[in-house]
Parts: C-alpha cells; structure tokens; sequence
C-alpha cells in the first residue's frame, strides 16, 4: 500500500485526487486542535485543493473509520454524496477541479441535513454565496494561520446546528502574517511537506533517518512559529514559498 500511496503524491500539480481507498494507509499523526471529531457520529467527506490540504485533514482526524470520502475535486465528492447519507462535508472554496461554494451548495440540495463547513483560501465569501441560507460556517484561510482554531469552532457550531464566520470574515480584517526567513534544509522540508509528505516520505527523499525528518518538520514549525504542519504548509504558501 505505500507503493501506491507514493504513486498518489507523485502525480502533477493540479491533478484530481481521490484518497478514500487509501485512508487506513496514512500514517495516523493527529493535529488534535484542528478538528473535534468526538461530536460527529455520521460519515464525514472532505475535499480538498491539493493533495497537502486532503491528507492533512484527513490525518487529523480522530476516527477515520468515518471518512467516506477524500477527494480533491467537485464531481467526484457529489458521486460519493450520492451513494449514502453524510453529516458533515469539509470542503475549500477552490478545488482541483469545481467550484467549493457550489458543492456545498449542490450537497445540500441534495441532502437537506447535512452539515458544511467551508475554508476559503480566498479569504473572503464572494458575493452571491454570502447571504445563502445553506451556506452554514466558513473559515478564512488566513485565520487558520493565525491558530485562532477557527475549524474546531466551525465543526463545533455547525453540529449544534449554528451559523459560523471566522475572525477575519466577521471585521474585514487580516490577522498580520509572519514570512521568516529560512535555511535551505528548511525550505527544502517546506516544499516537501506541502508535496502532501509524511515524515517517512520526507526522510526517504531527503536519505536521512525518520526521526532526523521529525526532527527538520519540527525545527520549521519553530522558525515559521506555527503549531502544526497544516499551519507550516499554509503560512509557506500565504508567503510565497512554495507553490499552491
């Protein structure tokens, strides 16, 4: 299975992704101040911009026996929406392919319970959605950044069935951001992490140890002075870093 996992992160940027068979695969790290998956009992699906951004939420999930679907473009999510009733649906505003305001906006059409928690790396709500009924919580991307836990507070919020704007989308203002300056083993980790790499997979395209990569993954999210890798992958990309 990690052959095939390899073969998954070595496809080209921009690629449609589906991770859903691979899920028991992933390493199982867990970024437990980014989701509260204890209240959620329901099938779950994700989708995600990126391969960095579906693994990273996937793995931060505490049960993912509940994961029906991990995918990175729109038509694929509403084919697995359509097979089974789903609680909760995490998707981004852009996506590999689709639009993530119009999934919501689809998925809830087609099942009137479920619950959406968008994450706009646009940082704002565009103008037609902003005022829909069904559109329940979003997160700026930047405020993720920032380590307001703003996801945990959206998941929390659309399951006890309210509506949630992130910091920045409620005052129209951007949390400051922070572009040190890195090593170039530090950028190097960067721009293997945001690849969508685990520790293992940066150690064997590094030749290093497994634990001399956790080692570099921990060392960047001191200088980048973020808590996590999600955080790390964000921030790398909100300052030019790395690419999208």
């Amino acid at each position: 299975m990690g052959a095939v996992l390899d073969r998954l992160y070595r496809l080209d940027p921009g690629q449609c992704m589906d991770l859903t068979p691979f899920l028991d695969s992933l390493e199982g790290y867990r970024l437990d101040d980014l989701l509260l998956s204890t209240c959620i009992s329901g099938r779950v699906a994700f989708a995600m911009k990126g391969r960095f951004l579906l693994r990273s939420f996937c793995e931060s999930f505490q049960d993912r026996t509940l994961i029906g679907c991990a995918v990175t473009d729109e038509a694929s999510c509403l084919e697995y929406l359509a097979k089974e009733p789903y609680e909760l649906l995490i998707c981004t505003d852009h996506l590999e392919s689709g639009n993530g305001f119009e999934l919501a906006r689809k998925a809830r059409q087609a099942q009137g319970s479920l619950k959406v928690v968008v994450l706009a790396l646009g940082d704002v709500i565009p103008a037609e959605y902003a005022e829909a009924p069904w559109l329940e919580a979003v997160v700026a991307e930047a405020d993720v950044v920032d380590d307001q836990r703003p996801l945990q507070a959206a998941v929390m919020a659309v399951m006890g069935h309210h509506v949630y704007r992130s910091p920045s989308l409620r005052t129209g203002i951007l949390p400051y951001l922070s572009c040190p300056r890195l090593t170039p083993r530090e950028y190097e980790v960067l721009d293997l992490l945001a690849s969508g790499l685990s520790d293992r997979d940066i150690a064997r395209q590094l030749i290093v140890s497994q634990e001399t990569a956790r080692t570099y993954t921990k060392r960047l999210l001191q200088t980048l002075g973020v808590n996590n890798r999600l955080q790390a992958g964000l921030t790398g990309m909100r300052c030019g870093m790395v690419l999208r």
